[in-house]
């Protein structure tokens, strides 16, 4: 017995109190207000970025056709948008999740980690991603059919033909893979299912962190038109982060979904693109092998994991 108290009291010695606790900060309060902070300096700072690069590099002489100005530059403002992400959705998160720990590594707070079954979790992550795609394309629809203010839907039609305009350019393949894919594929998973969702379990637990980091990365996005689809990535995207104890099979579905976008947008623009509607809905029969094939990965996933 007194061995046994002796252990417990070493622990909690050694125990060193983050500053959250410290301070009495909730851990999924500290959470919400750099999602807030983050998507703000985003925004500032591609929005300063672009203008600098549009007086450097294009035909800015007004503001006053702004709007064309734009669309014949879009790559700057891609370019842009990725300097912002790269600042505040991934670096700057690092400095924030020290408040969140004590002795603790920042990477393992992240989960940045690789062990023998990070590639087997990489693997199943990508066929899931996969698999799941006649699923969101339903959940798409559903959410077409959900009334959404007219200030969101114009955004959402503004942005959807910029890229659709942007991926018709020539040769832009690796230039739209790099700051459509890959970028956020990194920047959002560390913010989200590195950062959000870890301090989320924090204060509520893992089903709850799962469940609401995956509602808020859909509504991130500001597309409210898709925000179920997103919304349910984002669930999917948590869960094998969860279950692989890694960020990385995360990462790499990230980039394959918003991938498989990029190229489909290039070569077949009329399908990403056009509006949703029933006709061109995947047959039920797809639906219901992409239910059960779902299913299945996700079992895979749990038996393979090392998570109880």
């Amino acid at each position: 017995m007194d061995s046994l108290q002796n252990t417990d009291s070493y622990n909690q010695s050694h125990h060193e109190l983050t500053w959250a606790e410290r301070n009495g900060f909730a851990h999924w309060a500290i959470a919400v207000l750099w999602l807030i902070c983050a998507l703000i300096l985003f925004q500032v700072v591609a929005g300063i970025a672009l203008v600098v690069f549009l007086f450097i590099f294009g035909d800015m002489d007004s503001v006053s056709n702004f709007n064309e100005i734009l669309s014949e530059n879009a790559s700057l403002l891609f370019i842009a948008n990725s300097i912002g992400q790269i600042l505040f959705i991934g670096l700057a998160t690092f400095a924030v999740v020290k408040l969140h720990i004590g002795n603790e590594k920042v990477f393992k707070f992240l989960r940045i980690n690789w062990d023998n079954k990070t590639p087997l979790h990489i693997a199943l992550g990508t066929l899931l991603v996969i698999v799941v795609q006649p699923i969101v394309i339903y959940l798409g629809y559903l959410n077409s059919l959900l009334p959404v203010p007219e200030l969101f839907s114009d955004l959402q039609i503004t942005q959807y033909q910029m890229i659709e305009n942007f991926l018709k350019t020539e040769g832009i393949l690796l230039f739209a893979l790099l700051n459509i894919a890959l970028v956020p594929a990194i920047c959002e998973e560390v913010l989200f299912r590195g950062y959000v969702m870890r301090a989320f379990e924090k204060s509520w637990g893992i089903i709850l962190s799962i469940i609401i980091s995956g509602i808020i990365f859909g509504m991130f996005h500001i597309q409210l038109g898709n925000l179920l689809p997103l919304a349910s990535l984002g669930i999917i995207l948590a869960l094998m982060t969860w279950l692989s104890n890694s960020i990385w099979p995360a990462v790499v579905a990230h980039f394959i979904n918003n991938g498989m976008a990029v190229l489909i947008g290039i070569t077949y623009p009329e399908m990403l693109f056009r509006e949703m509607t029933t006709e061109i809905l995947p047959p039920l029969w797809l639906l219901a092998v992409s239910v059960v094939i779902t299913y299945l990965v996700i079992r895979l996933m749990l038996n393979q994991s090392t998570i109880k």
